[in-house]
C-alpha cells in the first residue's frame, strides 16, 4: 500500500530523516510525506511518530498503486 501524509509547514531535514522509509516533497506551506506502508501496524507507527515529534497531520490518504 501507498500512503500520502501531509505535514503542517516545513519539516527541517532532522524531522524528515525521522521518517526513513519515506520520501517528502514540500509545497504551499506543506510537507508531504509518501511511500509504501508494510501493514496497518506501519501506519498507525507513522502516525504516532508524527504526533510524538508535534506534527500537525492535515490529510492522509492511500495512494493507488502504480501499475
Amino acid at each position: 500500500m501507498r500512503y500520502e501524509i501531509r505535514v503542517e509547514g516545513h519539516m527541517s531535514e532532522t524531522l524528515t530523516s525521522a521518517f526513513p522509509e519515506l520520501d517528502h516533497v514540500v509545497m504551499s506551506g506543506q510537507t508531504i510525506l509518501f511511500g509504501s506502508v508494510v501493514d496497518e501496524a506501519h501506519l498507525y507507527g507513522l502516525l504516532a511518530r508524527c504526533q510524538s515529534l508535534g506534527l500537525r497531520v492535515l490529510e492522509m490518504r492511500q495512494l493507488p498503486e502504480s501499475e
